[in-house]
């Protein structure tokens, strides 16, 4: 059973959420539709990354990039939730990549098919360890950024989400139910890129977590 470490303790996995076409300036640099509500995809359990993993790029990609995001944990179940209440249902925060063959992506686009083979691959869901609820007074005003090889590659806001946390956690318990132990990525500001062989990723979120993979 995968695990994922809160202020240095274990917890158990369960479903990985994420959400796609987040942030306004993302979806322009993609060139897709502004959505009406949250786009839901997710990741298997085997995708799942944490501090001290190396990043392995699937040999069937030529092209993957980083897409940095804040990630809620979910400390208990929660199904039906007003969003008002949503975040009562938080354990804890992390900053993350949402790692996609954007090769891949844009083919299985292209003939109507899902694209899961291009966002699940091992070590395609990468995480630093989590910060308990109460380390963050709110949420929707952090600032996080990552940096490749030292230079600057994202820069973000949780302000500028389309979808803030509390209604991504509300829309997610209605349509599927959430658990005890899901993790949700909350989407990625512009800036993202390609990859490659020895490149040190840099996940900063303000003051509170900056963790590194290196791309093996």
């Amino acid at each position: 059973m995968k695990t994922i470490q809160i202020e240095g303790q274990r917890a158990a996995l369960g479903n990985i959420f994420c959400i796609g076409r987040n942030y306004t300036e993302h979806v322009k640099e993609l060139r897709n539709t502004k959505p009406d509500e949250p786009v839901v995809f997710l990741k298997p359990t085997s995708s799942l990354a944490q501090a001290g993993d190396n990043i392995k790029l699937p040999a069937y990609s030529r092209d993957v990039h980083h897409e940095c995001e804040l990630v809620i944990y979910i400390k208990e179940d929660a199904v039906d939730v007003s969003e008002e209440k949503a975040l009562n249902y938080v354990g804890g925060y992390a900053i993350g990549l949402d790692l996609t063959a954007r090769d891949v992506q844009t083919e299985l686009k292209s003939k109507g098919l899902p694209w899961e083979k291009a966002k699940g691959f091992p070590t395609a869901a990468c995480v630093s360890n989590f910060i308990t609820r109460d380390k963050v007074n709110d949420i929707q005003s952090q600032d996080f950024c990552l940096k490749v090889n030292g230079e600057i590659r994202q820069q973000g806001n949780s302000r500028d989400m389309m979808f803030s946390c509390q209604q991504i956690i509300s829309y997610l318990s209605r349509i599927y139910g959430l658990q005890a132990g899901d993790i949700i990525y909350t989407g990625t500001p512009a800036g993202v890129a390609a990859i490659e062989s020895g490149d040190v990723l840099e996940l900063i979120w303000s003051e509170k977590i900056a963790v590194k993979f290196l791309v093996a």
